[in-house]
């Protein structure tokens, strides 16, 4: 085992989503720390090595030339390393578009292909060829082409004298008119987020590849040894991959699934070596590791650890409970319920982690020091003053009144959408509601389509008397904790029925499947 003194570790998020002010936000994220040293933190955008960080990186060990990271010109690791199905790394590992990530990121497509005659879960899976490797309708794989700040073009005719309705409405013709105008092949994509809530703007030029096949996966005595015990644990003692391939159409482009489709020749491939570490190299990791909350107030992290993560951690004490009981009973059931379970419970064992590494760093306290010092600055500074006197007295009296807004998203989120298929399915058939037959018939027409090439899928993975079983659990506890005035009218409803009559999934979730009691 080695023991490496200083170890330089380089997170990149290229696609990692976090939800900010109801919108799904891409940000990409660099952070540099050293174990056993002071932190070295920060986004460190690929693009901007060469002009912000090179020195630095040379300094704590890097050989390598920062182009050979990210260049638009030649061939890069930003050609190599991929993101898979929208949140997890992967890295092209062949001349043939052979891609290596996570278990747990395939683990969804690994059972969608295993049956009680081939348990791929339990027994793992290999494709002794090209033509037995499996394919995964709406799997996909993102590339990184290019990124560009386009903070300038963003924020054009942008004065602080605009309020954020106005301001906020002109960024977004701002942004319409660069994604019309910017110079892109007809099988890329554009795609723009904000940094810093919305200070500066990153352009990102994609290639997304969806025809996804299965090559390899362990079984999950290998694949998921340790399970929730381990899970955010280190170390871990795992074979934590899957293995995939990338196809493309005959000029190596994006490419709908197709027989006559392709393996993918990367720009750029990883090649694996065997020979080790030694003590004290500079090791780079290079991937979409995860959404970062370092900058939110000690009031905010306090009202997470305290409030937030045990009403999450309570509610899928729940669901996870009611699964394992009937994924016990049957080996049907265990299958069907495999990846949902693992899903719910990632979250859930981080969340218990999440609270536990607060209070043993006793990271409440550095948080306070921190702002203190920041007002102390702010008070001696009379530059700093006129900008940022009050700022955080400001800050904690709106968390003081969005605090019940904060449970009641949580508590909706999971209990509606997180945990259980039906509510979420039942949700999905809602917006038919709001619709009219007249005026908004093609879209009527396309959310009927769309719910139902999603039913058989639906139907193949559900068990209906663990979304009921769940589902009364779950939301007794809902009914006790949810704000009066941010709750359904169903609860007042749910409080006055007999357990008999709670036995039933509430109306608006029956009309598409019938639970008997």
């Amino acid at each position: 085992m080695f023991i490496i003194d200083s170890i330089l570790v380089i997170f990149t998020a290229f696609y990692y989503y976090i939800i900010m002010k109801n919108k799904w936000i891409l940000i990409l994220v660099l952070a540099f720390f050293q174990l056993q040293a002071k932190a070295i933190e920060g986004m460190w955008l690929p693009f901007l090595l060469k002009q912000l960080n090179e020195a630095e990186m040379k300094k704590m060990g890097l050989k390598i030339p920062v182009e050979q990271i990210y260049n638009i010109n030649s061939s890069s690791l930003k050609d190599a390393v991929v993101q898979f199905n929208g949140g997890c790394t992967g890295e092209i590992i062949s001349s043939k578009g052979l891609l290596l990530t996570n278990h747990h990121c395939g683990f969804g497509q690994i059972q969608n292909h295993s049956t009680l005659e081939h348990n791929y879960l339990e027994n793992g899976f290999w494709a002794k060829n090209q033509s037995e490797e499996l394919p995964n309708p709406g799997t996909f794989v993102t590339f990184i082409i290019k990124m560009e700040d386009i903070t300038n073009q963003a924020l054009d005719s942008i004065t602080d004298a605009l309020n954020p309705q106005e301001r906020q409405s002109r960024i977004d013709k701002n942004l319409s008119k660069i994604r019309l105008n910017y110079p892109k092949e007809s099988y890329q994509d554009i795609v723009i987020r904000p940094f810093y809530d919305g200070n500066q703007y990153i352009l990102f030029i994609t290639e997304n590849f969806k025809d996804i096949r299965l090559v390899g996966a362990p079984p999950s005595s290998i694949g998921k040894f340790g399970a929730d015990t381990d899970n955010w644990v280190w170390p871990r003692h795992t074979g934590d991959f899957s293995l995939f391939r990338i196809y493309a159409d005959k000029n190596n482009r994006p490419a709908e699934y197709s027989k006559d489709n392709q393996p993918y020749i990367p720009k750029k491939f990883l090649s694996v070596s065997l020979d080790g570490i030694d003590e004290g190299d500079f090791t780079m990791v290079y991937g979409f590791p995860g959404r970062t909350e370092e900058y939110i107030p000690q009031q905010k992290v306090k009202h997470i650890v305290e409030v937030i993560d045990p009403l999450r951690i309570d509610l899928r004490d729940i669901a996870l409970s009611k699964m394992l009981f009937y994924m016990k009973k049957s080996p049907l059931t265990k299958i069907q319920y495999a990846d949902k379970y693992s899903s719910i419970s990632n979250a859930w064992k981080k969340w218990q982690g999440e609270i536990l590494g607060i209070k043993k760093s006793h990271a409440l306290d550095k948080k306070l020091a921190h702002e203190k010092e920041f007002e102390s600055l702010v008070e001696q500074n009379p530059l700093y003053k006129s900008k940022y006197d009050g700022l955080l007295t400001s800050y904690r009296e709106k968390l003081n009144e969005y605090e019940p807004l904060f449970e009641s998203r949580e508590l909706n989120s999971e209990m509606w959408i997180r945990n259980l298929d039906l509510p979420r399915k039942s949700l999905e058939f809602y917006k038919l509601l709001t619709l009219t037959f007249d005026d908004k018939k093609p879209a009527f027409d396309d959310l009927v389509k769309e719910l139902k090439e999603g039913l058989d899928g639906f139907y193949k993975e559900h068990e209906p008397l663990i979304e009921r079983d769940a589902f009364i659990g779950m939301y007794d506890y809902y009914a006790q904790k949810i704000k009066h005035k941010y709750s359904p009218l169903l609860v007042s409803e749910w409080k006055t029925k007999t357990k008999q009559e709670q036995n039933y999934i509430p109306t608006f979730c029956k009309f598409i499947l019938d639970i008997p009691s």
